[in-house]
């Protein structure tokens, strides 16, 4: 059966889903509603779907998402992140099916909105958490479910995003908590997911320290920039030797979502990242205690000279580690030139998975790979969103309760670095203590 799909928030994050249904899933569903305060962007993707031999579809603003909805059988949200609440809330209560990217939403309140909405609802949510199908990641599920390294007692993981990938954070909305919810929301959402998944628990009690320590106009990386710093990159006398300021002009798909369609709404997809404003941290610390008793040291940097991630799970006969080199160095020619595809070489990424058992040798574990983002992840992921989960001994698919988890992980280590104390989740971890 060939469902009916609208899209709401027609970002760049927008373009997986369109590309899917456009392409290799285009016998499981077709995109029938598009719904976004610009037009401008949804013009964009309403080519794409005309270049793809179909009828361009309605295009809706947000208010009248009731029609969206009339036009549905699912809703895909890929708005920014704030906005997630109202239309995944409005969808199940019309009894349509949501898709929604991570994260689920930004606070306690629209965690507690969605969890009541789907509670009371026949529809299905799922969030998109594609990390959890990367083979490398599967792989450490298997392991840990099999026994071999006992009981989780530790677990240390380290994310660095990198001047190319956590720069553009402090460029576009996600620079403002009221949007993202913070990095701890945004971003480690996927790592506190992964967390709960992997360990097959939830988080009882965290506590965190952030700092905003290289971006904005107070950050060590202004200080160490040219001066003074233009608000934007677009007609900025730096643009093209700044390996700060991405040139929304220089690559024609963010030309045509961003940079032609400011007029109707203000936005600006290229600010400055040392510009003053920013409101979210780019450095940080958090500890955690699970309802199975392991405990987790997690760190977050933003502005890493490479990307990638470790994580280290010691348990009651063992442990496993997890090295990931995403991209080995930045090249100030991947913003310069937002179009060109960096030569990279086997020593410019890999992975390597170990196991080493109590009075053993350590054992490297091949990690099976397949084609497209994430080692073969997307395609698996956007399966089961488009065609059904099936029978998955390893459960992927989020539903909401996984959603909330790790969305109040952060919201936890967000209110604990501000107040200085402790913050206690309840319920399965479903909810914040006090709230």
């Amino acid at each position: 059966m060939t469902r009916r799909y609208a899209i709401v928030g027609l970002g760049a994050r927008a373009g997986m889903y369109v590309d899917a249904l456009l392409g290799d899933w285009s016998d499981a569903g077709r995109i029938t509603a598009l719904c976004d305060t610009n037009g401008t962007r949804m013009a964009f993707y309403n080519e794409k779907i005309a270049a793809a031999g179909h009828d361009p579809v309605p295009a809706y603003h947000p208010d009248d998402f009731g029609a969206v909805l009339r036009a549905a059988d699912a809703v895909i949200v890929t708005t920014v992140d704030a906005f997630h609440a109202r239309y995944v809330c409005a969808a199940l209560d019309a009894g349509v099916d949501v898709v929604v990217e991570k994260p689920l939403t930004t606070d306690a309140e629209g965690c507690a909105a969605i969890a009541e909405a789907a509670e009371r609802s026949d529809a299905k949510l799922v969030v998109t958490f594609n990390y959890r199908y990367s083979p490398r990641n599967s792989a450490v599920k298997e392991i840990l479910a099999s026994g071999r390294i006992g009981e989780v007692t530790a677990v240390h993981f380290e994310w660095a995003l990198d001047t190319i990938h956590g720069a553009d954070y402090f460029r576009r909305w996600h620079r403002q908590a009221e949007n993202s919810g913070t990095l701890l929301v945004h971003k480690s959402t996927h790592h506190f997911d992964l967390l709960n998944w992997w360990l097959g628990s939830h988080p009882e009690l965290v506590f965190a320290q952030t700092g905003l320590r290289f971006y904005g106009d107070q950050g060590a990386g202004a200080a160490q920039a040219a001066s003074p710093r233009p608000p934007r990159a677009h007609g900025a006398p730096g643009l093209g030797s700044d390996p700060f300021l991405l040139d929304l002009a220089g690559d024609e798909r963010l030309k045509r979502l961003y940079l032609d369609a400011e007029h109707e709404d203000g936005y600006l997809r290229d600010q400055d990242v040392f510009a003053g404003g920013v409101t979210i941290d780019d450095t940080m610390s958090v500890l955690v205690r699970y309802a199975s008793r392991a405990q987790l040291t997690y760190s977050l940097t933003a502005y890493a000279p490479w990307e990638g991630y470790r994580v280290a799970f010691t348990g009651t006969r063992g442990r496993l580690d997890l090295d990931v080199c995403e991209r080995r160095w930045t090249s100030p020619q991947s913003v310069l030139d937002p179009s060109a595809t960096p030569e990279e070489s086997e020593e410019d990424t890999w992975e390597r998975l170990t196991v080493q058992e109590h009075w053993k040798r350590p054992e490297e574990i091949e990690i099976s790979q397949g084609t497209g983002g994430h080692g073969g992840g997307d395609r698996l992921l956007l399966n089961d969103v488009f065609r059904g989960a099936g029978n998955d001994p390893l459960a992927r698919q989020a539903g909401y309760r996984d959603g909330i988890r790790s969305v109040l992980t952060g919201v936890a280590a967000t209110r604990s670095a501000r107040t200085g104390q402790p913050v206690r989740l309840t319920e399965g971890g479903t909810r914040l203590a006090g709230d």
